[in-house]
């Protein structure tokens, strides 16, 4: 189903590595010293960030397209200063162009020339109030106003901006009851492989916003090739994540709404918009300190991770708004997401290349999941898959007090957090008092401790912490080895790297590992495959952690190109976590490392 939708409406194109780490935003960050406050505290605090949003603030009277000499005296040199310290900027661009015949304002003296905006039925350019007072609009409908608009953005690419946020831009117009332009505004719809004609908005509105962010995405394809565009929008359509990824607008900092993000994020996944996020801890409003510590917490597993809130509100950044103890679960979480990195990419060129989202429901993993082979139904609560194998399972109503219940899928797992197996009961009970097929596990709800399952059979990797995904990890890359229950049960893992920005990876600039692992009459065997690409990656040495263990293994071998026969290794045992660790070379052309009881 996912693959044929792909198919017909595109797939999301590879984003920047940088764009699943950890995002710092408000409305709005200003002026420039509040920016590298934010920026210092970060770094000081030991958060692992990868992007500061500037929000319309940072613009000269909510012009788009300009900064504030007076705010932001020194943009450029800021955006150095941030690269610096590994942290890429994302500023605002909304749609509309400021009226400003007068001002020597480029967007609006080169949309007025090249007649890109947007006309009444007289003829007459259609002027709405929004941010910057009278405004202009696009006509997006025109290939040659798409490929302008692009242009726009050249100073702030020269300059360093690394991403850019297309907002209200379905479009949001202001002093009006509808929100948005006149039904009988006009479009010029001329375009490759469209009839050349004039349509009204109330044809074009639900492609507005799309047509928006691909005139963005495809004006930085031009300004920089072989760079991969992050652009973020708010309005889209059926295929826009080719353009953009979005995000599910202005929440509200209520349980309720982190209850809401689960299901919104999964829809969105299925639809086709697998890079999507929520504003983390809620845009209206200042969260409570747990709900922030929850927020944080689950948001670690979406696939993009901005915290963000409106003007007015109290400070929410991870620092903020809570007791130490809240500090460092924030913390916590944040950089389990950046250990976490090499299995998020993996699964996003996965999603790239399949359509398969990287945020699943139970049911897209477990098609067959029930007693009677259908699909897992949707009474699982807020629980939902990151990738193939990762079961993220959050309380289904998180603002309240008592243990809950989780429903497993009908597979063998083990705890993320303890590396023990895990011991379902015998399941829920239905309406007939029959036994329904998938086991349950009961959740003792704490604020530390966001239930994360692992899938049995699966091997997930695992990287050193660093602060920044520009960062290169030191020590080695960790495969997490979660053995199946059962001989001849499957068991594989893989790993898939490039260099995070370009588009070198067409050229053949990438990594390719398959892992696999086998259960023995004597133990475990585990092999890792030779590599496939030419991307060089950053470690010498593996990790192999096996976990569900209970007690040391008597012995193990390593074999590979690299060794003519069996050579023995050392291991070590963690009660604690129920794993065997075993350090080995990797030579690039593959190895065995057998485990014997």
């Amino acid at each position: 189903m996912m693959e044929t939708w792909g198919w017909l409406v595109g797939k999301t194109p590879m984003p920047p590595m940088w764009a699943l780490g950890y995002q710092q935003s408000r409305y709005s960050y200003y002026p420039e010293t509040e920016v590298k406050r934010i920026a210092d505290r970060l770094r000081s605090e030991r958060i692992p960030a990868d992007v500061i949003w500037l929000d319309i603030d940072y613009q000269y009277k909510n012009w788009p397209f300009t900064v504030d000499p007076d705010r932001f005296p020194t943009f450029e040199q800021m955006i150095k200063d941030l690269r610096a310290e590994h942290l890429r900027t994302v500023v605002i661009t909304d749609l509309h162009i400021a009226d400003q015949p007068l001002a020597k304002y480029k967007p609006f003296e080169e949309g007025i020339a090249g007649d890109h905006f947007l006309k009444n039925p007289d003829g007459t350019v259609y002027e709405g109030v929004v941010w910057p007072g009278k405004a202009v609009f696009p006509d997006f409908t025109r290939k040659v106003s798409r490929e302008w608009w692009g242009t726009l953005y050249a100073d702030f690419v020269k300059q360093g901006v690394a991403g850019f946020w297309n907002d209200m831009n379905e479009p949001a117009v202001f002093l009006v009851p509808s929100k948005t332009m006149p039904d009988d505004t006009q479009h010029r719809i001329d375009e490759p492989g469209f009839a050349t004609r004039v349509a009204n908005h109330l044809e074009v509105h639900n492609i507005y916003g799309m047509q928006n962010s691909r005139g963005t995405f495809e004006g930085l394809l031009k300004l920089e090739p072989n760079l991969r565009p992050f652009v973020m929008t708010r309005a889209s359509f059926a295929g826009g994540h080719r353009y953009a990824v979005t995000w599910t607008g202005d929440n509200s900092s209520t349980w309720d709404h982190l209850r809401q993000t689960t299901p919104q994020l999964l829809n969105l996944g299925l639809s086709g918009f697998a890079m999507a996020g929520a504003d983390v801890g809620g845009f209206a409003g200042s969260p409570q300190p747990e709900l922030l510590t929850r927020w944080l917490e689950v948001a670690a597993f979406h696939p993009i991770d901005r915290d963000h809130t409106a003007v007015g509100t109290l400070p929410q950044e991870p620092w903020e708004n809570g007791t130490a103890e809240d500090v460092s679960l924030r913390r916590r979480y944040i950089e389990e997401r950046y250990r976490l990195m090499p299995y998020l990419y993996t699964t996003t060129e996965e999603m790239s290349r399949t359509g398969l989202p990287i945020m699943r429901p139970l049911f897209l993993e477990f098609p067959h999941g029930e007693a009677d082979g259908g699909p897992l139904d949707l009474s699982t609560g807020n629980a939902f898959m990151v990738g193939p194998d990762l079961l993220v399972a959050q309380s289904p109503y998180p603002d309240e007090l008592d243990d809950y219940q989780v429903a497993l899928p009908p597979s063998s797992w083990y705890d993320y957090w303890t590396g023990s197996r895990i011991d379902p009961t015998s399941g829920r009970k239905g309406i007939d008092n029959a036994a329904i097929a998938q086991p349950e596990v009961h959740i003792h709800r704490d604020l530390e401790t966001l239930p994360v399952f692992v899938r049995a059979g699966s091997i997930v990797p695992e990287q050193p912490l660093v602060q920044s995904t520009d960062e290169k990890p030191v020590g080695p890359l960790t495969l997490r080895v979660y053995p199946p229950t059962a001989p001849g049960a499957d068991c594989e893992g893989s790993l898939y790297l490039d260099d995070g920005v370009s588009y070198d990876f067409k050229k053949g600039g990438y990594l390719r590992l398959q892992f696999a692992c086998r259960l023995s009459g004597q133990g475990l065997i585990v092999t890792v495959a030779p590599r496939k690409g030419d991307f060089q990656p950053w470690w010498k040495l593996l990790a192999i952690e096996v976990y569900g263990a209970t007690k040391p293994y008597a012995s193990a071998t390593v074999s590979g190109l690299e060794h003519p026969g069996p050579a023995a290794i050392s291991t070590n045992f963690d009660a604690e976590h129920h794993r065997v660790t075993a350090l080995v070379s990797d030579n690039a052309k593959g190895l065995e490392l057998q485990l014997t009881y």
